[in-house]
């Protein structure tokens, strides 16, 4: 089962340029980008909806009251890189932006495996991981340069 999360992780690694190519055309094109984001929501409640049809997994009403105020806000901070995505993929280019959220997602991804933030099991940062991180800055430097 591990080759399969690994897999399922590398196509979502894959789509990140691909969601970000979409939106950002889909900016260039309507020009809005709150409206632009909207459609991007929209139609990923509506994935998910139809998703739900095949799962059939009932609410758990009975759960949430325990949830950490914290662990409700993703869509709201996903509502950042939506926009970033919207907006700064045509300037930049999908190397460019690719690379730079990507980068900033591994460095945020280490502190967080470090200190054990967020309900995250702690991983210390260790001699290479932190070479990895710095590999990764020295590539969006060399993506840049081109």
């Amino acid at each position: 089962m591990a080759w399969l999360a690994v897999l399922v992780s590398v196509l979502a690694g894959a789509a990140n340029p691909l969601q970000s190519a979409t939106n950002g055309e889909l900016n260039k094109q309507l020009q809005q980008p709150v409206w632009a984001g909207i459609v991007v929501y929209a139609s990923g409640l509506l994935g998910m909806l139809i998703i739900q049809v095949f799962a059939r997994q009932s609410p758990p009403w009975d759960q949430a009251g325990g949830v950490s105020w914290w662990a409700w806000m993703g869509g709201l901070i996903s509502i950042g890189s939506t926009i970033a995505g919207l907006t700064m993929v045509q300037k930049l280019g999908a190397g460019i932006f690719t690379s730079l959220s990507v980068t900033s997602s591994l460095l945020v991804s280490v502190l967080l495996d470090h200190f054990g933030l967020l309900g995250l099991k702690q991983h210390p940062a260790s001699l290479g991981r932190v070479v990895g991180c710095a590999l990764l800055v020295a590539g969006v430097w060399l993506v840049g340069r081109s």
